[in-house]
């Protein structure tokens, strides 16, 4: 039985950038292109690793930021690493560029030669706004006295 194909979910891809645009101003404040913020995570006795927005370019009407992450593992691993275009006008927050790979379609046929799964620019978008809450939930900053 041949599976149906894919239907790109817009709602909620555009509820999710929607929510990542509130986050990620919340995380950059006032910083400009060439600033970047570095954010302690941890819980009580633990440090996970340290979130890093750098705003790359900014146009009156964009933003670039990159969002990548270090930790105890960077050594083994590389940390995620996510470029993310904030456009002001639609107040949304898209990934654009994630370790390194660009142009993510709204869907994939499965299987596909990259492996991307049919709806892999709706997980990207998903991951951003974990890593996001994760970072206002946990992160400390020197700079910024309060995330929440």
């Amino acid at each position: 039985m041949a599976r149906a194909a894919y239907v790109t979910d817009l709602k909620t891809l555009q509820g999710e950038c929607s929510a990542n645009y509130v986050r990620l101003l919340r995380l950059v404040g006032d910083m400009e292109s060439g600033q970047r913020r570095d954010i302690a995570l941890r819980s009580d006795h633990q440090h996970f690793g340290d979130l890093h927005l750098a705003i790359l370019q900014e146009a009156p009407y964009t933003t670039l930021v990159e969002v990548t992450q270090s930790g105890p593992l960077d050594a083994v691993i590389e940390g995620p690493r996510m470029r993310v275009h904030l456009y002001h006008d639609v107040r949304m927050a898209e990934v654009i560029d994630f370790q390194r790979e660009r142009h993510f379609s709204g869907r994939y046929r499965y299987p596909n030669a990259r492996m991307h799964q049919p709806d892999e620019k709706l997980q990207l978008n998903c991951f951003l706004g974990e890593w996001l809450a994760h970072g206002l939930a946990h992160g400390h900053a020197v700079d910024m006295p309060e995330l929440r």
